[in-house]
């Protein structure tokens, strides 16, 4: 039962090319039809030329030439269904394999941010591509086989059994012996969980492969070797060793299988004499056996191919379930009816958080009791020590995850009764981590107003300061980022990145520490951009650079995910609590120059 709805898993993925599949099958079983009729002249042009050995002259040439033409045209024949078949399923498979790669880039769009956390990034990438890409080659190239390697050798039994069943069953027994041994492997508990957990090594070698290469900067520093890599190194092990597992698994079945059912010929031969000694002389039966001869090796032919399609079929079941398991992630909810704010105040009403639910072993809330409203055109400046909560209520704002306690509102309204399309209009984002995908400046602008023209692009850019270097580079903002294009620092990539905030120009916008990895010269650009940025916006800020955020509305310090002191820059100093210690350690470490000595 297990294994037919795994079947039909896959089946249902496939299902949406119904059309073109049903067409592709009814050509490839023409096809294998027409290439069973090449036997049935063959036989006829022996039995003809037997049966006048001793008188040539005797010979129905017509016959001959007739069986002829019949063989070719079927073989044409059979050629053109098998084309016709081939590209109806290989339009059907690229179709197939376009959708499901937008749905399943759609979805992962818009699960919980959850997901992403605990999937490693090279486990989804082998999931996009090389499980979906087996699937394509699946419907493009496995299915039309499948079709073949079943019907030709029902086909060419069904035609020996009408020969002479007696030999035909001699022939069916070994065939059955070698399925038999097959399935005693493939469809075994121990055969199935070999491949799940060969297919858990490759996902976590593919995920280890994408940590080394991108952790290159400090393998090449520390000198890391790809063996010293305890982690790539262990799972390249594990992949080495459930794969030598299947080949033992494997190795006696499939030799077995191998030379039985390449062999098929040796199991004739014997019958075929013990036959004929009782019917000596017989024309008729010595037909019959060269035919016999003629078929066994092109019936041991699509037999054998059945062997690859079963042992690649576990591959891609197994490939499809992890697809199958991607999707029954549950999306980030959706209201019926959305509403629309009123305003735009941030109001967190005693918010508590954690990230794993409060049954699971790694259990551990992160906020506690939030409660702070961040009013419209004014800055709230969330700061405090690194690890008590402040990326994470920046995060919540844009429902990257759901709380479990209280709630979020933004101009009267739940974050969750708006809809994710009209919060992400309300909100922009400037990262700490700035990401720029592998495509032209222009476009990556673009990306915060997917209507703009090119000059509302250059006038972002110039608002903020990134204008000069762009056009310094050759091909200006016609400029590929990333693999075959131009690096940019970090500072440049941040400057981009507002320019991409200033163009989408939303109501609220949200600062993780935009300048940090900027230099004073970038810094005072960086600043100069998000001046003109937050004018007349509701503005959320994470700092670390208290010198940055003295004039806002509102300081809130966040320690251990909750709220320890609020109020203005001079306010919290005046406190003299955490904010006054941190202030501090600012002005201090604002004067620290490398070399001098540190006084007590």
């Amino acid at each position: 039962m297990k294994g037919n709805s795994e079947a039909l898993g896959l089946l249902k993925t496939v299902a949406g090319k119904k059309g073109l599949l049903v067409t592709a099958s009814i050509f490839t079983t023409l096809s294998s039809l027409l290439q069973v009729v090449p036997f049935a002249a063959v036989y006829r042009i022996i039995e003809e030329l037997l049966l006048h050995a001793r008188d040539i002259g005797g010979i129905n040439k017509n016959l001959i030439v007739q069986c002829g033409i019949i063989a070719l045209l079927s073989l044409l024949g059979s050629l053109i269904t098998l084309y016709i078949g081939g590209m109806c399923s290989h339009i059907a498979a690229f179709n197939i394999l376009y959708e499901l790669r937008v749905r399943l880039s759609d979805h992962v769009a818009k699960v919980p941010m959850g997901y992403h956390t605990r999937t490693a990034t090279g486990e989804l990438k082998k999931i996009i591509e090389t499980s979906v890409e087996k699937i394509e080659k699946f419907i493009a190239h496995q299915l039309p086989d499948l079709v073949t390697a079943v019907i030709v050798p029902l086909l060419l039994l069904g035609y020996l059994f009408w020969l002479d069943w007696v030999m035909a069953l001699v022939l069916l027994l070994p065939i059955g012996a070698g399925f038999w041994l097959q399935a005693r492997v493939f469809g075994s508990e121990g055969g199935q969980k070999a491949y799940r957990e060969f297919q858990y090594a490759v996902e976590e070698m593919n995920a280890t492969g994408v940590e080394y290469v991108r952790g290159m900067p400090a393998v090449k520093v520390f000198g890391i070797a790809a063996d010293s890599f305890l982690t790539f190194r262990d799972a390249v092990t594990r992949y080495r060793d459930i794969s030598l597992r299947i080949t033992n698994l494997c190795k006696i079945s499939y030799s077995l299988f191998f030379v039985i059912i390449g062999s098929l010929f040796v199991f004739a031969v014997p019958a075929g004499i013990l036959l004929a000694s009782g019917e000596a002389g017989s024309q008729s039966f010595a037909v019959t056996m060269i035919l016999f001869l003629l078929i066994s090796p092109s019936l041991s032919a699509p037999l054998l191919k059945l062997l690859y399609l079963g042992g690649g079929m576990r591959e891609i079941v197994e490939g499809n379930k992890r697809i199958e398991a991607v999707f029954a992630e549950k999306p980030v909810s959706e209201p019926e009816s959305p509403r629309l704010p009123s305003g735009y105040d941030i109001a967190f009403e005693d918010v508590s958080f954690a990230y794993e639910p409060e049954d699971s072993m790694n259990y551990k809330q992160i906020l506690s009791g939030i409660s702070f409203t961040a009013r419209a055109g004014e800055m709230t400046a969330l700061v405090g020590p690194s690890g008590g909560g402040k990326s994470t209520i920046a995060s919540l704002l844009l429902r990257f995850w759901d709380v479990q306690q209280g709630r979020i509102i933004i101009g009267g309204v739940p974050v969750q009764e708006m809809g994710t399309e009209k919060l992400m209009d309300t909100v922009s984002f400037v990262f700490q981590d700035v990401h720029l995908f592998y495509d032209t400046i222009e476009e990556n602008i673009r990306m915060g107003n997917t209507r703009a023209t090119k000059e509302e692009v250059i006038a972002a850019a110039q608002t903020a300061c990134c204008h000069e270097f762009i056009g310094r580079l050759e091909s200006g903002y016609d400029t590929r980022i990333g693999e075959g294009g131009t690096y940019l620092s970090g500072g440049e990539a941040q400057r981009v990145a507002i320019a991409r905030a200033l163009l989408k120009n939303a109501p609220i916008l949200v600062l993780d520490e935009a300048t940090a990895y900027a230099d004073a010269e970038n810094e005072r650009k960086i600043q100069r951009g998000l001046a003109e940025l937050v004018k007349g916006k509701t503005v959320l800020i994470i700092a670390h650079r208290l010198s940055t955020i003295q004039g806002a509305e509102q300081i809130l310090v966040v320690k251990q995910g909750q709220i320890t002191e609020r109020g203005t820059h001079e306010e919290l100093r005046a406190h003299k609590g955490l904010y006054e210690q941190m202030w501090q350690s600012h002005i201090a470490a604002a004067k620290w120059r490398l070399g001098e000595e540190t006084k007590g």
